[in-house]
């Protein structure tokens, strides 16, 4: 076969593989993106590598996949930034804050902790890189997947539901500003650190000349190339200053004028090449991971990764609720909320193993630690929501009377 059939080939197999289990995920209760991350690992080496080998996924076809799951993230990363939306935390901001910061700090402060314990075997670097990363994979929270999960539960019109969505919007760009300083970190000690001094100055022309002109092409007949061409170049940019393309794509999302109609037309043309192109990037993040290859000694540190990975999100995001005067149980459902990770850790976890940041050892547990604490918020939810009572039933009503007995007529059914 040539490499466009093997293209193609791929492309198949990827997009039946996510069809199916994220059909399959969504019937159990989870959100379609749990489905779709174990097809990217059923299709690598975990599964169908020990079974086919590089009959369908060969070496030669790596690097077309990788630039299209690039092309997918890009897209996705823009969307993300396009929306988040700070009048979320209007009328909220002090009980926002103060979850976003407890069901981060604590998370974090733990994860850089155990990370100096694991630099000496795990770090493929310097260790401050390696530890702020590992600080931050363990704190991050998906925004996008759980304004999914809520609503399925139809808990997106509810305070509970807005001031988790609203923190979660938080630690994302609290979460990306990291990960973006620890890449930062780590390029200073490569060649070329003098391009990270003008990062100050792209951010600068994002806000003054950027968003002037995306105000304009919202009357735009037709915005969308121009739009394309901004995304791409704000990437372009963020890869040169060594800071990753996916902080481009997410500034650039960022920085999009608040029109709702717009954003909802923008959204609708764009949400069929996400469709198409993420399940490329769980594809590839799959056949870069063997599960079976875990060695028994890791099966502890995945232990602790995950006891640091729940325990310091759900303990830091109901402690933080709590101090806030929500009560006991609405604490413990936020709690469970701000755990939910997703594709926001599996973007964080890949540019750790591109950048070089961690191996694939560690990149394998984390991944772990992101399907289960993901899989997880829907049986919290479960436990902490209460059941809403059915409605009561109406008593018989007596009327009249025949031949000296009470006639009862029966509410309709």
């Amino acid at each position: 076969m040539t490499l466009l059939q093997y293209l193609f080939l791929d492309l198949v197999v990827i997009l039946a593989a996510a069809h199916f289990l994220g059909a399959a995920a969504v019937r159990l209760g989870q959100p379609r993106v749990i489905g779709e991350i174990a097809a990217g690992l059923l299709l690598g080496p975990t599964v169908l590598g020990h079974l086919a080998g590089d009959a369908v996924f060969p070496t030669e076809a790596i690097p077309g996949l990788k630039i299209l799951a690039a092309i997918g993230l890009t897209l996705f990363m823009f969307v993300v930034g396009m929306e988040l939306d700070h009048r979320v935390m209007r009328g909220r901001a002090r009980v926002v804050t103060g979850l976003a910061a407890g069901s981060t700090l604590l998370p974090l402060a733990l994860g850089c902790a155990f990370a100096l314990h694991l630099a000496p075997a795990y770090a493929r670097g310097d260790t401050l890189p390696f530890t702020l990363f590992v600080g931050v994979a363990v704190s991050a929270t998906a925004f996008p997947v759980l304004a999914r999960i809520l609503a399925d539960r139809g808990l997106q019109q509810t305070l509970i539901g807005g001031i988790a969505l609203s923190a979660a919007a938080v630690i994302d760009i609290v979460a990306y500003t990291l990960l973006s300083v620890t890449v930062a970190l780590d390029s200073a000690s490569g060649n070329e650190a003098w391009r990270l001094l003008l990062v100050p100055l792209y951010v600068a022309v994002l806000l003054t000349a950027v968003r002037p002109l995306l105000r304009r092409a919202t009357t735009a007949a037709e915005p969308l190339p121009w739009l394309f061409v901004g995304l791409f170049a704000s990437a372009l940019v963020a890869e040169w200053l060594q800071i990753h393309y996916i902080f481009g794509a997410f500034a650039f999302g960022v920085v999009m004028p608040r029109d709702k109609a717009f954003l909802h037309r923008l959204r609708q043309r764009l949400e069929p090449a996400v469709l198409l192109l993420l399940p490329v990037f769980f594809a590839v993040t799959g056949l870069t991971v063997d599960l079976t290859a875990l060695r028994l000694d890791e099966i502890g540190v995945l232990g602790v990764i995950m006891a640091i990975s729940v325990l310091g999100k759900v303990a830091g995001g109901y402690g933080s609720a709590r101090l806030f005067g929500i009560p006991h149980r609405d604490s413990a459902t936020l709690g469970a909320l701000v755990n939910t990770r997703g594709l926001t850790e599996l973007v964080i976890l890949s540019v750790g193993l591109e950048q070089g940041l961690i191996d694939v050892d560690l990149y394998a547990m984390l991944l772990v630690m992101a399907l289960v604490t993901t899989a997880m918020t829907g049986p919290l939810l479960t436990l902490f929501t209460p059941t809403p009572a059915p409605p009561p039933t109406k008593p018989p009503v007596a009327t009249g009377a025949t031949d000296g007995h009470r006639r009862v007529v029966r509410p309709p059914r």
